[in-house]
């Protein structure tokens, strides 16, 4: 009897499009729609199953599109619904999947309906929609509460009432230009089901959802125990609006309409979470069965390179999520965090300084080694060129809000966001047509050496090693499994076998170590002496 095929996404390999920076269709200087349609036969070469599109939605673009004013449209500065459906349909038709980023935790301050609880005032119904509290001390001039906004700030800000006097206070768990929904009445969860019809009317395969651990606040907007002494903190923890036990009702209805629309036609539909839980067993919660089909893992994006950490943090989602009956989703580079090449340059010894080929070969090697684990793997734009963090960017181009609310310039995210660099040896290196001075982020001279044109046209470079690993991943039976077998753990390598005749091998020291398996490899992030696995590599064997 034939075995049930296994739904796409238990271990697809997906591809993250930060659609201002992949490819410029129409020459403003931001990629677009058009942009990532030209570059779907790029992915397609390239092997992974689908790709991750960051919100496209209109937007004031205070946040770069995570700031919405209209969940069911697109911004005109990436184009319009018939765009988005020639995307969708020719992807499909290349066989590639295409997942939509939502953004339910909070809007814009444009959004039509925060604009209407603005403007009816305290104790209306459209104020129910959002947080809207009375200030604490003399005349409410302070907020209700201690709690802090991730990207720094207090996480409250007052507003004018109709009258013209000082009012109320609204909640924003990132910046003030972007109000928190409140999910506590049933006109928010009802309102996005119908925003998430409409995107799953337009044959999307599913969504990645931006802040899935957010969403609840505790009833009584208490003051945080842990309000975060740094004024310009990022990222303070608040259990107060963090995980809280209501947010799982949202993903089981959720589930179910993903279900609903698989039922009809057999497609499977997917929910992939932004989840930020305190550990590895408070993540596996999300993805229960009835649950979010897949969240990120982040641990190993946080990770630094050590064979003992990799180690301990691979066994742990093994352990805890892998149990649920999901799939692990791996990770180590998104549109918020440093790229793996600079992550990885840190010096030798004390006193160095950063070392980019040592940090290049970690890269590499670190995505080898997530390709060969069981699950599902998501790549970002352009790790696939080696790309490099661009630190030096002026301050006069930064744009990211987080350099705003913290006073940190070196706190941006813009570094790995910088347009990718498609061919030529000069900016804007085939990304647009327009003038260098027009692209959004100014690209570095040095992008020359990761364009997609000269990296594909050599056989050894780190691309050819992303390609053969994806196309090898898709013919080998052993990676199709789950479940892994560890057979040697040190502090310099770590080496596991899948299924019956797989091998992973990962040297994580700075010098050759015997390699595990006698013969060539059958694939290696770089190039190995025979009997050797070279530094700072990992190494795939059939047995």
């Amino acid at each position: 009897m034939a075995m049930p095929h296994a739904p796409w996404w238990r271990d697809a390999v997906m591809y993250q499009i930060y659609l201002r920076s992949f490819r410029d269709g129409n020459g403003d200087g931001v990629g677009d729609l058009r942009g990532a349609r030209a570059g779907l036969g790029y992915l397609t070469a390239l092997g992974v199953d689908g790709i991750w599109l960051s919100p496209c939605f209109p937007s004031p673009q205070r946040d770069h599109g995570y700031d919405v004013s209209d969940y069911c449209a697109i911004d005109p500065l990436f184009g319009d619904l018939a765009e988005f459906g020639r995307l969708v349909s020719e992807a499909h038709q290349l066989g590639l999947k295409v997942i939509l980023d939502i953004v339910p935790n909070h809007c814009s301050t444009q959004h039509p309906r925060f604009v209407k609880a603005l403007a009816d005032g305290p104790g209306s119904a459209a104020r129910s929609w959002f947080h809207f509290a009375d200030g604490r001390g003399p005349g409410g001039t302070e907020p209700p509460n201690n709690w802090r906004a991730m990207f720094g700030g207090p996480a409250w800000t007052r507003v004018t009432e109709p009258d013209g006097r000082p009012g109320q206070w609204y909640l924003h768990m990132f910046t003030p230009h972007q109000p928190d929904w409140n999910w506590r009445g049933p006109e928010v969860p009802a309102w996005f089901d119908e925003v998430l019809r409409f995107w799953l009317d337009r044959d999307v395969d599913g969504f990645r959802v931006d802040v899935a651990a957010g969403l609840f606040k505790h009833p009584d907007l208490p003051d945080s125990p842990d309000p975060g002494a740094d004024e310009r903190a990022r990222d303070a923890i608040n259990p107060l609006a963090w995980n809280r036990p209501e947010v799982h009702q949202v993903w089981r209805r959720w589930r179910a309409l993903c279900e609903e629309y698989t039922a009809r036609d057999g497609r499977e539909r997917t929910l992939v979470g932004e989840v930020s839980a305190p550990t590895p067993a408070d993540q596996a919660r999300y993805v229960r069965p009835d649950e979010l089909h897949q969240a990120f893992y982040f641990d190993l994006l946080r990770a630094g390179w050590d064979a003992k950490v990799f180690h301990e943090r691979i066994d742990a989602a093994l352990r805890n999520i892998a149990t649920t009956g999901a799939p692990v989703t791996w990770v180590l580079n998104n549109h918020d965090q440093q790229r793996t090449v600079t992550r990885y340059s840190e010096p030798a010894g004390p006193g160095g300084t950063p070392d980019a080929e040592r940090g290049a070969a970690r890269a590499a090697a670190a995505a080898l080694l997530l390709l060969a684990l069981p699950g599902s793997t998501y790549l970002y734009q352009g790790e696939e060129l080696g790309l490099p963090e661009v630190t030096d960017l002026p301050a006069e181009v930064l744009s990211d809000p987080i350099v705003a609310g913290t006073g940190r310039p070196e706190a941006t995210r813009d570094g790995c966001r910088v347009p990718l660099p498609w061919s030529g040896t000069q900016a804007p290196f085939g990304f647009s047509d327009a003038a260098p001075a027009g692209v959004w982020l100014p690209q570095p001279d040095w992008f020359a050496a990761h364009s997609v044109e000269r990296l594909r046209g050599d056989g050894t470079s780190v691309w050819h090693v992303y390609r053969d690993a994806l196309q090898l991943r898709r013919s080998l039976a052993p990676l199709r499994g789950s479940g892994l077998k560890w057979l040697r753990v040190s502090a310099e390598t770590l080496v596991f076998s899948r299924g019956d005749g797989f091998v992973c091998a990962v040297n994580f020291s700075d010098a050759p170590v015997p390699a595990p398996v006698p013969g060539p490899a059958l694939l290696s992030s770089r190039p190995c002496d025979e009997g050797k696995l070279a530094p700072n590599t990992t190494a795939w064997w059939t047995v």
